[in-house]
Parts: structure tokens; C-alpha cells; sequence
């Protein structure tokens, strides 16, 4: 006699795809889905019952150890402490990019400079956080123009961490143009981990990243690659580079594609724009539906999963860290895709000032006047204080995939998150409907895409070459 554990379901072309908590799945046929939905479990056949019962669809005590285990692990970051540190150490910038999302300045005066003193209380407050693993990651503005405050934090950072033992990562998110000897000499000795920004080729680069220097393209790409050639043999620390798309960039799907390529980048993450900063006023300009999106993102796949065909190891971030909640019993630290999502309790975001937020997105709103995501201050508040706080309470509750509604009966609710702050700034609540909003529609759409995919075997042998391939950097 066969039991019937929970699932959630969709169809997908002629079959349909089965989901449960830890992340399994499974394509059965429609006539063996009808069985198992009505309960007539001994006529499905003997092949699919197989593999339902490995996967803990039915009979769950064949499995429930591995299953409870696997979810144990997927879970594990509840129990951490946050493990990210976003600094802004500035928020001048010698680029003015078409979607900031950081509302950055000019590059002249030092009034929104980050000082001594409040660095060392910023790293005072991270380094109470209990996370063995952490990450201090500088952002902008352009953190490269407040160096001297990159250099304190970091050295700062190191010498606490002697006795705190911790797995310690710098990071730094920047256009390049300021880098210099010195600067490059400080960040191959003390291992920082490099991210630029590169939209693909020159055109449009400098279209969507205009740049108060001269040619942003070329500045970039000069100073990327003396980075890669520095960083040779720090596989770990190599310098990666993200794109950001916007309504021209949908006209360049292989192009972009090409630029990483020519690059000797063995990955390209699409990111879609978001509803903050800049990126609000300019959105009729810039801006395109979920639908425009995806059929860009389809396009991109299905040239990477060309290019993959013909040997060569190359993948699409994004699709990566859905991948790897599809396959892996581990968690891939992806914060925007968890649940609760990772605001306060897998990342902070530290203003120049000493304000702390839920995340960077969370300051992001503040830039725009509305402190609903302000934490508290450095200066007033301890790592355990900020943690207590009813803002960041309210974005785990609102970001728990089990009570939304249109979530907690969705297929993809093993591999997915929502993102509060989003739903805050298009809806006006933090409990947004998030099937109503683009970012779940993009979502959604992606892994339709993916679970289509990965019923061909070729790409599902593509797909787990992508999840042996070298990550990089953890800023994603």
C-alpha cells in the first residue's frame, strides 16, 4: 500500500512537474499524475512509482532520513548570523549610469565620505555577528575614491579577525577608474575580490554607463584586463564583472554574450533593472515588461546552451544559483532566493554616515527619503540590537514563502524568494501579491525555462557542468 506525500505541480508542455519541500523534483505523464492525484496510487506504473519514492513523493519513510537531512542543510542559514556587510564608503562617483541604484553624487567634495571613526565602529558591529563566514563588500558610490577608508577597513578588519578566527572575505564592487599602482598593490596583497560592471560592447556600455572621464568602455576593459593578468593565480579572488539590462540592451543578446567571451569570462549574469534609485525616473526610458525580459533572457540561454554544445563551459549566473537549489542539498548563500529572503539576517548594508539597514536595497529607499529599512546606527546600536529590530522582523515575516499567498502553492517554491523591499516600493506593502509583480513573472519565467530544458538530457548535462564550474567571486 504506497502514502502520498505533500507536492505542488504544474504542467509543463505534455507533462507535469512535481516539487516538494527539499527541492526534488519529477516529470511524470498525465495519466500517472491523475492517479496520484486521486489517490489510486497502485496504478501508477512501476517505473514513475520508483522514482517518486526516491524522491520522497510517496512513501516518505522509505526516504525521510536523507529528506530530512537535505532540508536541514537547504536551511542551515537560518542558524548563522548575517554574513554579508555591504559598506558605502562613499557615495561620489565619476559615472552617472543611466539606472543607479545607488542615487550616487558627484565626485568632488567628501561630505558623503565615510570617516575613520565610524569605520572602526562599523567593523566593530560586524565582527559581533556569529557567523563563522564573512564578507565585507564596499560599494558606492565608487569606493575606489575613498581609498584611504578601503585601506583602514580592510586592515582593520584582518587584525580583528586574529583573534576571531573567522572565514574573512573583502570584496569590492567599482567602475575601476580610479585604480592606480598603489591601489592595485593593496588589493593583490590583501586577496580583495573584484567586481566591475560591464554592459557588453563599447556602444552600448557607454550608452548605459556614461562616465564623467571620457570612455567608460575603454577605461573599463583596460583596467579589467591588467586585473585578470595581476590576478593570474588567485583563482579565488579573480575579478568578475556584471551586466545590467536595460531596454537597448534587449536588442544585444549575443553581443553581450560575446563581449564576456572575448573577455575570458566563463560566466554573464542578466540582471534585470530595479525599481530603485535612479533607475525609478528613468524607467520609461529604460525600462521593458517582464515578458520583453524574458524573451531576451530565452534568446541568451539558448545561444550560452550553443556555445556549451560545442565544449566550451560557459553559464549564465542566474540560471546557475536556480540550478544549484534544484540539484544540490546545500544552500548557494543567494539571498535574494531564500525564505525568508536574507535582509538583516544574511546581509547589512552600513551608510557612510554609520546608519544600518536591512540590506542594500533597504538604503537604497532610504536614499530616497524613507528610513522604513533603517536599523539603527553603529554609533547607538550593537550588532544584537540591530538584529532585534521590528523593520527587520517585518521583512522575514512578509518574505516567508509558506503564508503568501500565490507562494506557498507554487511548484517553484523550493527555489525561489521574494524580495520585500521591491514589493514595498511598487505595491506600497511589504505583502505584496507576488504573482502580480514582474519580479515573480521573471522568476517564474526562468525556471519554466529551465525545467523545460532539463528534460532533454543533454542540457541537463550541460546544467550540472555548469554547478563543477568555478564560481569566483561571491559577489553576485
Amino acid at each position: 500500500m504506497h502514502t502520498l506525500g505533500n507536492f505542488r505541480f504544474k504542467k509543463i508542455n505534455s507533462d507535469y512537474l512535481l516539487t516538494n519541500d527539499v527541492g526534488e523534483y519529477a516529470f511524470i505523464p498525465p495519466q500517472d499524475f491523475n492517479n496520484l492525484a486521486s489517490g489510486c496510487l497502485n496504478d501508477i506504473s512501476l517505473k514513475e512509482t520508483a522514482i517518486l519514492e526516491e524522491k520522497g513523493f510517496i512513501n516518505l519513510s522509505a526516504a525521510s532520513l536523507r529528506l530530512e537531512n537535505k532540508y536541514r542543510s537547504k536551511n542551515s542559514f537560518l542558524g548563522m548570523g548575517t554574513s554579508l556587510h555591504i559598506i558605502v564608503s562613499t557615495l561620489r562617483c565619476d559615472h552617472k549610469c543611466v539606472y543607479c541604484h545607488a542615487s550616487a553624487q558627484g565626485s568632488e567634495g567628501k561630505a558623503t565620505d565615510m570617516d575613520r571613526q565610524t569605520a572602526k565602529a562599523v567593523v566593530d558591529c560586524i565582527f559581533e555577528s556569529p557567523s563563522k563566514a564573512i564578507t565585507i563588500e564596499f560599494q558606492g558610490g565608487e569606493p575606489l575614491l575613498n581609498f584611504e577608508i578601503l585601506k583602514f577597513v580592510t586592515e582593520y578588519a584582518h587584525d580583528k579577525n586574529k583573534a576571531a578566527g573567522k572565514d574573512l572575505l573583502i570584496a569590492v564592487v567599482t567602475n575601476l577608474s580610479p585604480l592606480n599602482d598603489e591601489i592595485l598593490k593593496f588589493l593583490i596583497k590583501n586577496k580583495i575580490s573584484i567586481c566591475t560592471s560591464i554592459d557588453g560592447p563599447h556602444n552600448l556600455h557607454n550608452k548605459n554607463r556614461f562616465s564623467f572621464c571620457g570612455d567608460s568602455h575603454a577605461k573599463v576593459v583596460k583596467s579589467f584586463k591588467r586585473l585578470q593578468k595581476a590576478y593570474l593565480n588567485r583563482i579565488k579572488y579573480r575579478p568578475n564583472a556584471l551586466v545590467t539590462i536595460t531596454r537597448e540592451s534587449l536588442r544585444y543578446p549575443k553581443e553581450i554574450i560575446k563581449e564576456y567571451i572575448k573577455l575570458n569570462l566563463d560566466s554573464i549574469h542578466l540582471r534585470p533593472l530595479n525599481p530603485f534609485g535612479f533607475a525609478i525616473k528613468q524607467q520609461k526610458t529604460i525600462g521593458y515588461t517582464a515578458d520583453e525580459f524574458l524573451s531576451f533572457y530565452r534568446k541568451s540561454l539558448d545561444y550560452i546552451l550553443k556555445i556549451n554544445s560545442k565544449g566550451k563551459v560557459f553559464y549564465e549566473r542566474t540560471a546557475r544559483i536556480f540550478l544549484s537549489k534544484i540539484f544540490n542539498d546545500d544552500d548557494p548563500g543567494y539571498f535574494e532566493l531564500r525564505s525568508p529572503c536574507g535582509a538583516g539576517i544574511g546581509q547589512m548594508a552600513y551608510n557612510y554616515n554609520g546608519d544600518v539597514y536591512t540590506c542594500d536595497e533597504g538604503r537604497m529607499v532610504g536614499r530616497l527619503g524613507d528610513d522604513a529599512f533603517r536599523l539603527g546606527n553603529v554609533r547607538e546600536d550593537n550588532y544584537n540590537a540591530l538584529i532585534g529590530k521590528e523593520a527587520l522582523k517585518a521583512v522575514c515575516t512578509s518574505s516567508l514563502l509558506d503564508i503568501l499567498p500565490g507562494c506557498s502553492n507554487c511548484v517553484y517554491k523550493p527555489y525561489c524568494g521574494v524580495c520585500p523591499i521591491y514589493n514595498y516600493v511598487t505595491s506600497g506593502t511589504l505583502f505584496a501579491q507576488a504573482p502580480n509583480n514582474d519580479r515573480c513573472k521573471i522568476n517564474t519565467g526562468i525556471l519554466d525555462y529551465l525545467f523545460d530544458k532539463l528534460r532533454v538530457d543533454k542540457n541537463k548535462k550541460i546544467f550540472k557542468a555548469w554547478l563543477l564550474a568555478h564560481h569566483g567571486s561571491k559577489t553576485v
